[in-house]
């Protein structure tokens, strides 16, 4: 059976422009007896052993839980037989896939030895989804994932499609140093990663400050003369994000971590399933990807701007200058302030908003003004967010939250703002 994936491994690789590298096919036990007799990972586990007053067969047990928890089962059929396929289903059951931003050519010049991290701001959960599909015809993702996706069965899904999980919480110096050495041991490998600098989904529609987690684990296992690593910079957008009420509702309250009730998911799916019964279901608008400029961390070396906090700086505004203006986002950021605003002074704003953004070098919508405001208020009166009366639309009150939640995603755009660091290493 081994040798059956193995070959289909060796068959798909022929097809992808990035092969899947030799780590990556490598067997989940191999990895994770790799991992804990790594040198850096054993002293670890002797500092830990000393810390904690605890023998070192102990710490070590310790260390083995960890590189368990972490380490993958990637299986190509898995992810190209089955989640590349189901990617590409539900992103375009559920949206309008547009690419903005995107440089074929620049792309195809990137070292085929190097070791190329997708870095992207974080709107969804169906970002992993979309951006799954959109990679697949080129190369097998590895993907960073939180605790919220270790629920079987979508653990096993998950691991088997080479996404690796990350504990926010509870993480000891031990942890840490078994979860760097991973993701030094894949890069050096040359695997195809994709994470989140941001840490975590927006709870507001901003963009977040860049934490230096996964980023400094990848910048402290560079060695100058070694394999080069390609940042590239991946902004979404959407016209409708599915958690938005809960991300909104987590926002308000605190809280940084939520569950969605299960009445609430039961609910919005009985009424999605019966929308498409009754042909009422078209799309959730648009979501659309952009591609930023690729990053050398090998020239930013040479340039002496490797440090950990110049590269995450320069990542987030890659990043922020490719976000893409889709239809319901544009049309917030003139309904927000409430009052009664005609379609055609909206189509006026929008308009104007596309030629700032023309002046400013940003890769400008698709469509028309026109054609944007009316795919935005559709879909905003279908939701109930606003009304449309004989004098002009008005927002329902209460919904001033959720218009502003998808307005801040192209505050910095218009505000010439770049995301800010933060003042903790991480």
């Amino acid at each position: 059976f081994r040798k059956l994936m193995v070959r289909a491994g060796a068959q798909r690789n022929t097809r992808l422009s990035r092969p899947i590298q030799p780590f990556k096919l490598a067997r989940g036990y191999d990895m994770i007896q790799r991992l804990i007799y790594d040198p850096q990972v054993s002293e670890a586990i002797v500092e830990h052993a000393r810390r904690e007053n605890v023998p070192e067969n102990v710490a070590f047990e310790q260390a083995r839980r960890y590189a368990r928890e972490i380490v993958p089962s990637f299986s190509a059929t898995v992810y190209f037989s089955i989640g590349a396929r189901l990617a590409r289903w539900l992103s375009k059951a559920l949206y309008r896939i547009s690419i903005g931003n995107f440089d074929q050519a620049r792309l195809d010049r990137i070292d085929p030895e190097a070791a190329v991290v997708f870095v992207m701001n974080h709107r969804s959960n169906m970002d992993y989804v979309l951006v799954t599909y959109l990679v697949a015809p080129a190369s097998a993702l590895s993907y960073a994932v939180g605790e919220w996706a270790r629920v079987w069965p979508l653990s096993w899904m998950i691991r088997a499609m080479g996404a690796f999980f990350i504990r926010r919480k509870d993480r000891g110096r031990l942890y840490r140093k078994v979860l760097a050495r991973y993701v030094q041991m894949a890069t050096a490998g040359g695997v195809t990663q994709a994470f989140f600098p941001e840490g975590g989904l927006s709870l507001d529609g901003r963009l977040q400050p860049a934490r230096m987690g996964i980023l400094s684990y990848i910048i402290e296992g560079y060695r100058p003369g070694g394999r080069d690593v390609i940042f590239v910079p991946v902004a979404l957008n959407y016209d409708r994000v599915l958690e938005d009420r809960l991300l909104i509702a987590a926002d308000k309250s605190g809280a940084r971590r939520f569950r969605p009730p299960r009445g609430t998911i039961s609910r919005a799916l009985r009424a999605h399933l019966w929308q498409r019964l009754t042909g009422r279901f078209t799309t959730f608008g648009t979501a659309k990807v952009s591609f930023g400029a690729p990053m050398s961390l090998a020239a930013m070396m040479a340039e002496g701007k490797a440090d950990v906090e110049s590269v995450a700086r320069e990542v987030m505004s890659r990043v922020a200058a490719v976000v893409p203006a889709v239809p319901v986002p544009l049309v917030a950021r003139h309904l927000v302030d409430g009052g009664v605003v005609s379609r055609a002074a909206l189509e006026t704003r929008v308009a104007s908003d596309i030629a700032m953004l023309d002046v400013h070098g940003v890769t400008r919508p698709d469509r028309s003004a026109e054609e944007m405001v009316a795919d935005a208020i559709d879909l905003l009166l279908d939701r109930a967010v606003i009304g449309e009366r004989s004098d002009g639309l008005t927002v329902v009150p209460g919904e001033e939250p959720l218009l502003a939640f998808y307005a801040a995603s192209l505050d910095h755009l218009f505000k010439g703002e770049a995301p800010q660091l933060p003042a903790a290493a991480e």
